[in-house]
């Protein structure tokens, strides 16, 4: 299997420097917007259910849907762009995301919104894979990492101020229907996106005339797989039958159904996702690294927006600016990651996990107790030194990761390691809520003490990342990315 080395030379497909970071910036505002989505819609959601009337299982399906579907279509999105071009895919899915965001801000029921939302998840999941994809195939070397460290920053402060934006949104258009410009806000960003998409984003590269059919068994099976696992863990606190468990293991045997026609596929024609990138030891550790990763890091903040809003009565607007200290950290050390990963290699993710799991050790000592100063306040330099470590992680950690990934898979690769960070998330939320959950109900009402519990489980997940990093290290990788 040829492999991508870091140092070749760029497949621009004729774009000057100057071309080639506009490109880029496109994607990245089409990522920020898609990103922003998972998170920004948890603070509207008591202003939905006042607008629409819509039931707990409802809600629970316009929060989970949009993930479920996001995940659902993550490899099979990169494999078209890998296929028949980035720009084509990119547009579509930009578009498909602009359009199901105007739907869902004039739904007019719970249904309505429902099926907008998944849709729109759908859609974002088309277009990330292409931005990775697009970095891939434009950037070689240290500008690689810097473009790398760029994405980060995107989804280190997508994901963290989500919580703020929504809440300045709903307090501009007013608690009643103020839900619906969290949607509304993504149309005229999106038209522009797919404007400039299409201008600037490279059709094919070079050379690459693939038209294959693109593997229908194949997403069929990833599909069943990935829906039997993610679907029991965004609905756990809808289905309340134990059996629903189970659709875990069934997902798995599904997937390991999918590995095996792969390996078949491939013997006959390019296949959906190339399971030889897996005997890649930049790639099967650092998507290891990524799936915990992210069960750790998306759960922070589905636990303390709970902490502060429902347990101690902040607006949702003080909710979001408690944690913008870290998405400010993170976008910071983003930059910084991505321009110093191919001189540090894999060692500087192992410093900004331990780092993350010092400042979210700080976190739980300094809500020792019941704090009887302001929580926002009394938490917001533990936050900021965990964010900054948070973006010695994502950034640095994809440029690794993909580091070796051969241009004609950067799609796909991209995909299914992304596909690996939804699921981290789903199951790092359900893991850490249900421990919320049952601290809170043990403590008889005591929601510092069941945030700082379910924030120790957290920090574990994410040390048992850090053990991934070193056992990296100490396998040889102790030098640049290769």
């Amino acid at each position: 299997m040829s492999t991508d080395r870091s140092s070749a030379p760029a497949d621009t497909g004729g774009y000057d420097e100057r071309k080639r970071w506009q490109a880029l910036g496109v994607g990245l505002v089409a990522a920020f917007m898609t990103l922003l989505d998972v998170s920004i819609v948890n603070v509207a959601v008591p202003s939905m259910d006042r607008a629409l009337g819509a039931t707990p299982s409802d809600l629970q399906w316009v929060l989970s849907g949009y993930a479920l579907t996001f995940g659902l279509v993550l490899v099979s999105a990169g494999r078209f762009g890998d296929a028949r071009g980035r720009r084509n895919a990119f547009v579509l899915g930009v578009a498909l995301f602009t359009l199901t965001s105007a739907l869902a801000g004039l739904a007019r029921s719970p249904e309505w919104l429902v099926a907008a939302r998944l849709l729109q998840g759908a859609a974002a999941g088309m277009v990330n894979p292409q931005v990775t994809g697009l970095i891939q195939q434009l950037f070689r070397g240290a500008e690689r990492g810097r473009a790398f460290g760029l994405l980060g920053a995107t989804i280190g402060i997508s994901t963290a101020i989500g919580p703020l934006l929504g809440g300045l949104l709903i307090q501009l258009g007013g608690e009643e229907h103020g839900w619906r410009w969290v949607f509304f806000v993504n149309v005229p960003v999106g038209i522009v996106a797919v404007l400039l998409g299409w201008r600037l984003l490279p059709a094919r590269p070079t050379g690459q005339q693939d038209r294959h059919r693109l593997d229908p068994v194949g997403v069929l099976l990833l599909g069943i797989g990935v829906t039997l696992v993610l679907l029991p863990l965004v609905q756990r606190e809808q289905w309340h039958t134990p059996w629903k468990w189970a659709l875990i293991p069934a997902g798995l045997a599904v997937l390991i159904g999918f590995g095996l026609w792969e390996r078949w596929y491939a013997r006959h024609r390019p296949p959906l996702f190339d399971l030889r990138l897996f005997t890649l030891r930049s790639y099967t550790l650092g998507a290891l690294i990524a799936l915990l990763y992210f069960g750790g890091f998306t759960a922070i903040f589905f636990i303390f927006t709970l902490y502060l809003q429902n347990g101690l009565g902040y607006s949702a607007l003080i909710a979001g600016l408690a944690i913008t200290p870290f998405a400010l950290g993170s976008a910071v050390a983003s930059a910084l990651g991505g321009r110093v990963v191919t001189r540090y290699g894999r060692p500087l993710v192992a410093i900004g996990l331990l780092v993350v799991v010092i400042g979210l050790g700080a976190t739980v000592w300094v809500l020792r107790g019941s704090p009887s100063s302001s929580v926002p306040l009394l938490t917001a330099v533990p936050l900021l030194l965990a964010g900054l470590g948070s973006g010695l992680v994502i950034a640095p950690n994809q440029t690794l990761t993909l580091s070796e990934v051969p241009v004609p898979q950067a799609g796909s690769g991209a995909g299914m390691l992304q596909t690996g960070q939804r699921i981290g998330s789903a199951a790092g939320i359900a893991a850490v809520g249900s421990l919320f959950f049952s601290s809170l109900a043990s403590s008889r009402g005591d929601w510092s003490t069941a945030f700082r519990h379910s924030l120790l489980l957290a920090s574990g997940i994410i040390t048992l990342a850090l053990v991934a990093a070193l056992i990296d290290i100490a396998g040889g990788d102790r030098g640049p990315a290769r």
